[in-house]
C-alpha cells in the first residue's frame, strides 16, 4: 500500500487546524481538541458549550463539501474496514483519549504548543504506537 505525497495540500491542512486552535484559545480560552470538543458536545454542562462544540463538529463534517465546491473534487477517503470495524476503532480511541488525557489533536496541536510536559511525553508515544502499527498492518499482516 502506498501513500500519496500531498505537500500542499498537507501544509494547508495544517494551516487551517494551526489557524482554528489559535482563534478557539484567543476566542473563548478553549484548547482544540477534537474527541475533547466531540465528548463535550455530548455531555455539554450548559447551552454556551454546546454551541461552540456543535460549531465546530459541523464544521468538520461540512468541510468536505466546501473543498468540493472549490476544488471541484472531493477529498479520497478510502476506508478498507468495516463500519463495524470503524466504529469499534472510535470507541477504542475515545477510550485511549479519555486514559490519556487527550486526543492527538489536543496533545500535537495544542499542547506542544503550550509546552505541555503531559504532551511531550504523549506525542511522542503517540507516534510511536502509529508507526509500529502500520509497520504490523503492511509488514505482518500484509495489508
Amino acid at each position: 500500500m502506498e501513500t500519496d505525497f500531498t505537500p500542499l495540500a498537507s501544509f494547508g491542512g495544517g494551516l487551517a487546524i494551526g489557524l482554528s486552535a489559535v482563534l478557539l484559545m484567543l476566542g473563548l480560552g478553549r484548547i482544540m481538541g477534537a474527541t475533547g470538543i466531540m465528548s463535550g458536545l455530548v455531555f455539554a454542562e450548559n447551552k454556551d458549550e454546546a454551541l461552540w462544540r456543535g460549531a465546530m463538529v459541523i464544521g468538520m463534517v461540512l468541510a468536505p463539501g466546501l473543498i468540493y465546491a472549490v476544488t471541484g473534487t472531493m477529498p479520497a477517503v478510502d476506508v478498507p474496514v468495516s463500519p463495524a470495524m470503524v466504529a469499534i476503532g472510535g470507541v477504542v480511541v475515545g477510550l485511549g483519549a479519555s486514559l490519556g488525557s487527550g486526543c492527538t489533536s489536543g496533545h500535537g496541536v495544542c499542547g506542544l504548543s503550550r509546552l505541555s510536559i503531559r504532551s511531550l511525553i504523549a506525542v511522542p508515544i503517540f507516534m510511536a504506537t502509529a508507526a509500529l502499527t502500520v509497520f504490523i498492518i503492511r509488514h505482518v499482516f500484509g495489508g
